[in-house]
């Protein structure tokens, strides 16, 4: 609602801010699978409709933070590396990335079989077995099939509409991706997007305390940067402010 608003405020599309901002949010909290689940979201936008959305996902069981961020300015997709940076304490080792590049031809044909296989082979695929897809994703059989049906009906044209069904969850979508890579091969990416770990530590310890030497350094480089930038006087200003009060 607020989006909405304040983009009728600014005269700009608020449908389209408002699709950027649940089409992030479901695709680090759904098709992204890395443990972290989303706590936090938040976009910004400006007058002429550019947007950045940044959000942060818990991982409960390690008590890591991990934070997403996403910039309108050169994202080609919203379901094929999307991202313009991913800050993490740390990055695991296999995760299921269904926006990886990689994942594309799992996507495709994730969203081939919601539109050509009909539920009654889909229920045939899974019944009276002891279904290893089913149990991997942690999902109830029936739970599935009643997801299913429902997909079929919504008639989802792309991957991007796939993701905004309502209801469709974290499970689903890994027993469905499972259940196309065994039907055709095409595996999906399990490759941590993560773009950037911590350099210098944290203030709270973690992921380890403050190479205070470094970060140091770092601000002076940085320093040195701004004093030779072609800026505005108050531009420098306003950068070498920003650098005092992170050094603190």
């Amino acid at each position: 609602e607020e989006v909405t608003y304040w983009s009728g405020i600014l005269g700009i599309d608020g449908e389209s801010l408002v699709l950027a901002s649940r089409l992030s949010a479901k695709v680090d909290n759904v098709a992204l699978q890395d443990g972290y689940s989303l706590y936090q979201h938040m976009i910004f936008f400006d007058s002429k409709g550019n947007w950045a959305v940044v959000q942060q996902g818990m991982n409960l069981e390690l008590m890591y933070a991990r934070r997403y961020h996403w910039l309108s300015i050169g994202i080609g997709s919203f379901v094929n590396e999307p991202h313009s940076g991913i800050a993490s304490p740390i990055k695991h080792d296999k995760v299921l990335n269904l926006v990886a590049s990689e994942s594309a031809a799992n996507r495709n044909a994730t969203l081939e079989m919601v539109k050509e296989l009909s539920f009654k082979e889909i229920r045939r695929m899974f019944l009276g077995r002891d279904n290893p897809i089913i149990s991997f994703s942690q999902m109830d059989l029936n739970r599935f099939l009643r997801k299913f049906e429902e997909l079929k009906e919504y008639k989802p044209a792309d991957f991007e509409e796939l993701l905004l069904v309502k209801g469709l969850g974290a499970k689903t979508l890994r027993a469905l991706s499972l259940t196309a890579e065994l039907l055709t091969g095409k595996a999906p990416s399990y490759r941590d997007p993560v773009r950037y770990t911590y350099a210098h530590g944290g203030k709270d310890g973690y992921p380890y305390p403050v190479d205070r030497e470094t970060y140091s350094k770092t601000i002076q480089i940085l320093e040195s940067i701004v004093r030779r930038a072609e800026l505005a006087r108050s531009e420098k200003e306003k950068l070498f402010k920003r650098l005092t009060l992170i050094s603190r």
